[in-house]
């Protein structure tokens, strides 16, 4: 059985590879004309989809802006119901969450690793 060193060593050796894979694969797609050419078409629609957008919320006004305050306060209480769950577990308490169709929710829980300094 391969421990947590060799797999991560596999991860760097993988990620290494793939990167040198995107890069061929960006000079190629730059060497062609038609895609130069795609690519200023699609940042000219990109910037003129922003435009459109900015007029739209423009119109909706305050509703724009509660839609936007709701994106925020749902991050909170996200953040706010994983810290909970991570201390029921902590405590060896069981998880029960059901949605307003009696659907079960468990949590996923998921370890990751940060470089250090």
């Amino acid at each position: 059985m391969k421990d947590a060193q060799m797999v991560f060593d596999e991860i760097q050796a993988l990620k290494k590879e793939q990167k040198q894979i995107k890069l061929e694969y960006k000079d190629l797609l730059e060497s062609m004309d038609e895609f130069e050419e795609l690519k200023e078409k699609n940042k000219e629609l990109r910037e003129k989809k922003k435009e459109l957008e900015k007029i739209a919320q423009a119109q909706m006004g305050s509703r724009y802006e509660k839609l936007e305050e709701g994106k925020d306060k749902l991050k909170e209480l996200e953040q706010m119901m994983s810290d909970m769950a991570l201390s029921e577990l902590a405590e060896g308490k069981s998880i029960q969450i059901k949605d307003e169709y009696d659907n079960e929710y468990q949590p996923v829980y998921r370890v990751a690793f940060k470089r250090v300094a």
